[in-house]
């Protein structure tokens, strides 16, 4: 029989090869992800990570590689992990497409089968709510040189607007990933002696209304979170006008921090 974390990893495989097999690789983008304006917590884990050129790059839960094959271009010696094989193979294929390299490992977050002190640098943006994150946390802490540095993209549960959300996409996620809430980003900051965080998104969430109430486009349907880059051009002067509500409220207002949809943690070692 299965252990719980076995069938869990099962049906998280199963879930995302299957969404791996519908991408048409010719519309996966590769520099929108960092440079697009909507880009906002992808352009500030870069400035985190710093020079990349040269540096060993572990890309946790890369996906179909779009963030991986960016930090190659940039000259990174870029290693990326997924548990499911067909993201993998479509990594493999879109860094091809880019003339770079990438190497891939079919490995879970939590058993990472890497020596210790094996990378300078390890970014995930979306993982860690798919995981164990304690766990999966100090596989992090176990791999990453002194000095090290380690960016996360991830959600966070307080605001209700996206909570309604969560419900309505529910064809697109699944039904075990969970936000960070504080206690998981307290429990995670006590592996690593530095620690730092930013949160985005908060006024400027208004786009996922314009996504639903006049592109009408249902959650559970179109991926937001994707098309905030994608379509970023035909909505680019409503979203800066809202970024920079959210460049006050966030720096005068830190209450409603929370309230994002994403928070950026920092680590270091």
């Amino acid at each position: 029989m299965n252990t719980p974390l076995e069938e869990r990893l099962c049906r998280e495989k199963e879930f995302h090869n299957t969404w791996a097999r519908s991408l048409d690789i010719d519309k996966l983008l590769v520099k929108e992800n960092f440079e697009a304006s909507t880009a906002i917590e992808n352009r500030y884990a870069l400035s985190q990570l710093g020079d990349i050129k040269g540096k060993k790059l572990l890309d946790l839960g890369c996906g179909a590689g779009e963030t991986s094959v960016y930090f190659a271009l940039q000259g990174a010696e870029v290693t990326g992990t997924d548990i499911a094989d067909d993201f993998l193979n479509v990594a493999q294929k879109l860094a091809a497409k880019h003339k770079t390299t990438i190497q891939t490992i079919v490995t879970p977050a939590e058993s990472l089968p890497f020596e210790d002190k094996s990378f300078d640098c390890v970014f995930g943006n979306g993982i860690l709510h798919h995981v164990d994150v304690l766990a999966a946390g100090r596989e992090i802490e176990r791999v990453l040189k002194p000095g090290g540095i380690a960016v996360f993209i991830e959600p966070l549960p307080y605001n209700p607007f996206i909570q309604i959300y969560r419900l309505l996409a529910k064809d697109v996620r699944t039904k075990e990933e969970k936000p960070l809430n504080a206690q998981v980003l307290k429990d995670f900051q006590f592996l690593f002696p530095h620690y730092q965080h930013q949160e985005f998104w908060f006024m400027t969430l208004g786009i996922f209304f314009y996504f639903f109430l006049v592109k009408r486009w249902h959650p559970s349907k179109v991926r937001y979170w994707k098309k905030v880059i994608e379509d970023a051009p035909s909505f680019e002067k409503g979203f800066n006008v809202l970024k920079k509500a959210d460049d006050f409220l966030l720096k005068y207002l830190p209450f409603v921090r929370p309230l994002c949809w994403n928070t950026v943690i920092v680590v270091g070692k």
